[in-house]
């Protein structure tokens, strides 16, 4: 009989007693990281397969841009006298070796007109979609005489009847115009090369005639380019003075490189963007002339990078990461009722609470892939709340204890919903909300009578 009675106190101490409850608590949270973390795995495949199925749309459209050019190439001859035993003559003869380089002679000015016409609606697999365009450009600038008595090089070894007109560009695949550059009255196509340079591929003319060579007077030049890309349009300010205009329909650019546009005359709206870049040489970190090979140059590069305007994965990433903050506060709002009311709610009704909250993350990423995150962020955070203060109504047979529950919920989802948006003032008002809730918790639970 006395241990019948001994097995119903401890028993019922284990009901009643704040310390297991609260150790309860606490491990069930533990047990609910693993979901959890489930969940963040899943957030990464989509973001992964995401971008999977972006970079098979940008290849089989165009990649990024870069454009390098027009340089002017013109070959010269370098004398190597080299002393050589002659064994008929027994005496020393001297052989000229020449050699061949090619001088890159960037032009005097540059000028370039792009308009980007962007239509990621055209090119969609499944679910995702890729910022594409195309771009009309109207480029014209001018060459000057070079100055070959610098590099100390006669004009005899000059040889001016096998200069070319090269353009570099990280993507032909993408040029859907034929190619001429008209150089003074002449008018040269442009074909592919063959180039070692991994980064960027080159177009070059035929050899160019008499009256289309800078040797005596300016030459002006024109190109019309039609070129399809994604994501990156740039250029390299290859002009002693270099102007690029450009104008889109696409309204969230993100203006990058070397050179940021002038912001006076920068406009932008819903509508697109028109800007203005000037660089001039003294603005830059290379010269006007290059003599043997023509280096990299794309850190000088500037442009404009075209972003999806809502990354719906990186901010379900970023709410995730506030899933325990959620489920910890959560329970800790039923165990505060708990304790005040005496009202006994079981490990296994906390267990189901807990995984009502990690639903609201699998929706959220579901329906946020078919519809925009605020809608998807409504739908998913008003079924959690809905189904939790129901079942809340069930257990504590409450109403008022069911409005708290919704209440908290509403605040906290609201709440991290603000975090979320907010870019540079994340932490702050993170921070601040954080310290509120405690102030309130620390209130509210001041008075409580936590026994055993």
């Amino acid at each position: 009989m006395e241990t019948q009675k001994q097995k119903k106190s401890f028993g019922q101490w284990i009901k009643t007693s704040v310390t297991i409850r609260m150790l309860m608590v606490g491990i069930l949270i533990l047990v609910l990281l693993i979901p959890l973390s489930y969940i963040k795995l899943l957030i990464q495949e989509r973001a992964e397969r995401q971008q999977e199925v972006i970079r098979e749309i940008n290849q089989k459209w165009g990649n990024e841009v870069i454009l390098y050019g027009p340089i002017l190439k013109i070959p010269y001859q370098i004398h190597n006298p080299q002393k050589l035993w002659n064994e008929e003559t027994k005496s020393y003869i001297v052989e000229d070796k020449i050699t061949i380089k090619n001088a890159y002679i960037l032009p005097n000015t540059l000028n370039i007109d792009s308009d980007v016409d962007v239509d990621s609606e055209n090119l969609k697999r499944g679910i995702y979609k890729s910022a594409v365009f195309t771009a009309d450009m109207d480029i014209q600038g001018a060459f000057t005489t070079p100055d070959f008595e610098t590099k100390d090089i006669d004009q005899e070894d000059i040889l001016w009847n096998k200069a070319t007109i090269v353009l570099n560009s990280t993507n032909l695949k993408g040029i859907k115009s034929n190619l001429q550059v008209q150089l003074g009255l002449e008018t040269y196509s442009l074909r592919s090369r063959y180039s070692q340079n991994n980064h960027t591929n080159t177009l070059e003319t035929k050899f160019l005639k008499e009256t289309s060579l800078p040797k005596e007077k300016t030459i002006n030049f024109t190109i019309n380019l039609k070129i399809n890309g994604s994501e990156n349009l740039q250029f390299i300010p290859v002009g002693r003075e270099t102007n690029v205009v450009m104008k889109s329909n696409w309204c969230s650019p993100s203006f990058n490189g070397a050179h940021l546009p002038d912001s006076k005359t920068r406009t932008l709206g819903p509508d697109g963007f028109k800007v203005n870049w000037n660089v001039m040489e003294t603005n830059r970190e290379f010269e006007q002339e290059f003599y043997g090979e023509l280096p990299q140059l794309s850190s000088a590069a500037f442009g404009v990078e075209l972003l999806i305007p809502v990354d719906d994965y990186q901010k379900s990433e970023r709410t995730a990461k506030y899933g325990y903050l959620v489920i910890a506060l959560t329970f800790l709002v039923f165990f505060l009722i708990q304790t005040i009311s005496k009202i006994n709610i079981h490990p296994f009704q906390y267990l189901m609470i807990g995984l009502a909250l990690t639903m609201f993350y699998t929706l959220l990423i579901s329906i946020s892939e078919h519809s925009s995150f605020l809608y998807a962020y409504l739908i998913a955070g008003t079924s959690v709340i809905l189904l939790i203060s129901v079942y809340s109504k069930a257990i504590l047979r409450s109403l008022k204890f069911m409005g708290l529950i919704s209440t908290s919920l509403i605040a906290l989802y609201a709440f991290i919903f603000v975090i979320i948006q907010l870019e540079d003032y994340a932490l702050l008002v993170g921070s601040i909300g954080l310290f509120l809730i405690l102030g309130t918790i620390m209130m509210v639970s001041r008075k409580i009578e936590w026994g055993s």
